[in-house]
Parts: structure tokens; sequence; C-alpha cells
């Protein structure tokens, strides 16, 4: 019987070409598609910010996926599926959309430079529409790879508040840390939005000072790798990785990494054998 291919879900802050070019939205293009050539099944996602042009970039909603609301903060929000292809790589990437949180023309912040007031709701609402379109999809992740802080609720929502879910029970988190610190905390009452089934108030209570800091700390804490994404990271956060006995990728320059973030992959799928025997 042939083996079941291995399977990489990648949640991404941005991606180029949708947003401009960066070092989070340059690996995010290229790094799923250099996975998908070695044989691996992958599912890309993103937000759909406002600045996304969907005329341009031939955006479509999946009516099949979208539909559901999530409650952030005691609201009920929708969640909109979205997706478009990038031809050249025969690939495909999920945008998840909500009129409230990704309608406004800028990515993080306003014109001015000045952070969303909601970044921490965006990026809860974010993480959440992730997983709870992977379900709609019925397709297990094998590794959940995160890139960039707005993708750091994700290892704590998936090894606790679906920690049952078949689905992702098995699954290795994996989280890239960036140079993208934003300069003021979060909203003061982040650690009571995120509460939810599977998730305790113990759990969350480095965020009592929502700082970026803590809350690379929160996704470490919950990642079984780390990988670093930035050559020049935040002091303070890479000690904190060095001291978390974690397996950990080094900074890799641009020539090779696809190479190396796979062998790194590979690590964790041959270490869980319903994996590599290619069981479901």
């Amino acid at each position: 019987m042939a083996e079941k291919k291995a399977r990489v879900l990648f949640i991404s802050q941005e991606i180029f070409p949708y947003l401009p070019e960066s070092e989070i939205s340059t690996i995010s293009r290229n790094l799923p598609q250099g996975i998908q050539e070695k044989g691996k099944e992958i599912r890309t996602f993103m937000p759909r910010y406002g600045c996304v042009n969907e005329r341009r970039n031939q955006l479509h909603e999946v009516i099949r996926l979208s539909g559901m609301n999530l409650i952030i903060n005691d609201m009920d929000h929708p969640l909109i599926i979205k997706v478009a292809s990038i031809q050249s790589a025969r690939m495909q990437v999920y945008f998840i959309d909500n009129e409230d949180y990704f309608q406004r023309k800028f990515v993080l912040s306003d014109e001015d430079g000045k952070y969303f007031a909601d970044n921490d709701e965006r990026a809860i609402f974010f993480s959440k529409g992730v997983i709870e379109t992977v379900k709609k999809l019925r397709w297990s992740p094998n590794i959940i790879h995160c890139h960039g802080w707005f993708t750091a609720f994700a290892p704590l929502l998936i090894k606790k508040a679906y920690a049952d879910d078949p689905l992702f029970a098995n699954a290795k988190v994996i989280f890239s840390v960036y140079n993208d610190e934003f300069p003021e905390p979060l909203n003061e009452n982040v650690r009571k939005k995120i509460l939810m089934e599977g998730i305790s108030k113990k759990d969350v209570e480095i965020l009592r000072e929502p700082t970026y800091e803590n809350l690379i700390k929160l996704a470490v804490n919950y990642s079984d790798g780390i990988i670093l994404g930035s050559e020049n990271l935040n002091a303070y956060v890479l000690e904190y990785i060095n001291s978390a006995k974690k397996p950990l990728l080094p900074y890799q320059n641009s020539e090779n990494y696809i190479d190396i973030y796979d062998e790194f992959y590979n690590q964790f799928l041959n270490d869980n054998t319903k994996v590599s025997k290619g069981k479901k």
C-alpha cells in the first residue's frame, strides 16, 4: 500500500505577492512551494487584509467553507473563507476574512503607524478561523508551521482547545520567530478573550502583561519546535527560546533553507510512528 504523504499546514501573517516582499512574506511564499515539490501535501493560510486586491489576485469565496460564526470577546463574528491560486507554484492560498477585523485598508497598523487596538482579537480570530476551516476540510496535518507574531495564538489553541480533536491530536507545531516586534502591549483583556473550553487562566497567565515578548513566550511554550526566521531577534526572546530546551533550528540563509526546513520537519515526522507508517 502506498505510504500516505505527510501533510504540512502553513499559517502565516503575510505572504507575497498578496502583501509586499518582507522576510516573512517571502519565506511564506517560497517554503510551501518547496515543501510541496518535495512530495508533501500542503495547505497555506493568511488573513485577508483589506489591502489585498481581490480582483487583481483573483480571490473568490469558498461558499462551502464559509458561513460559521466565531465567538470572540462574547461577540459573534462571521467567518468568510476565500481562496486564490499562485499558478506558477501550483499552490492555493486560503484567506481568513471578516468584515469587522479585515476590511480596513491596512495590515497591522494605520497610515500613521499606530497599531490597531483590536489586533489581539484579530489574531485570535485568524488562528481560530484557520483551525475551524481545516476541520471543515477534514484535513489532518502532521506538521503545523506558524509564521509571525500574528499566528502566536495558534500553538495554544491546537495544544489546549483542540487537543482532543483527532484531526490535530498527533500534529507537531513549529513556530518561526521573526524580527517583527510590535511596540505597545496588546489589549489588557486579551487573557479573558482567549479563554475557551480547554484553555484555563493558568495557561495564559504569561499574558498578564501582553507584551510582544510574552506573546512569543506563549507561542514557544505550546510549540514542539522553534525556528529562528530572522538573523537578528529580540535578545530577551532569544534567551527564552534557548532556555526552553526545545528542538531549535538556527537562522538559515536564503539559499538552502527549504532543504534544511524539510529535514527539520522530518525529525518530527520520524518521531511519530503514526505518520512514518502512513496510517490514518
